[in-house]
């Protein structure tokens, strides 16, 4: 099996929140592989990494980073392929730090931002981007929508079952 989403992170700190993402395209059986890299500690292996993804048959690259969130960045600069940031929830600035990090890109070099500790949305929007051309992935993922509109109904009438005084 060959990987085309690639799930990266600065640390493997980062593993309890990027994990999300694993857990969505694995329900999702799309191949995957997950790894450490550093903008700052491996600078050199975060380039080879980017540049060569595409040819690897890597389709889309979910970057988790923290503090400084220089990593989806950086991968973007060496790649082609859509780069979905994963700011990562700091201790000093709540992952404020990473979410402007990383959405402050300059023009040219975009990296999609999802909210503050957003692995699974990342990883639902790599599925989304990857459903344009896959009309099998396209059914699945619809099949995954009408599940969450199945839950919300479930909930609505387990609702409906709790009493109150003035509950109209």
């Amino acid at each position: 099996m060959t990987p085309i989403v690639s799930i990266i992170m600065g640390s493997t700190s980062d593993l309890p929140v990027m994990e999300k993402a694993a857990q969505f395209l694995d329900e999702m059986q799309i191949p995957f592989e997950i790894n450490a890299l550093s903008a700052h500690r491996t600078p050199d292996a975060v380039e080879a990494f980017a540049k060569g993804a595409k040819a690897r048959g890597i389709k889309v690259i979910i970057a988790g980073a923290g503090m400084a969130a220089a990593l989806p960045g950086v991968i973007a600069a060496s790649t082609t392929l859509p780069v979905i940031g994963v700011p990562i929830k700091g201790s000093v600035l709540d992952g404020m730090d990473a979410v402007f990090s990383i959405m402050q890109m300059p023009p040219g070099i975009p990296v999609a931002t999802v909210a503050i500790n957003g692995a699974l949305n990342a990883a639902i929007l790599a599925v989304e981007m990857m459903a344009l051309g896959d009309e099998q992935l396209a059914e699945k993922f619809a099949e995954y929508k009408k599940g969450l509109c199945k839950k919300i109904e479930k909930a609505n009438a387990e609702l409906k079952e709790v009493k109150y005084t003035y509950k109209c």
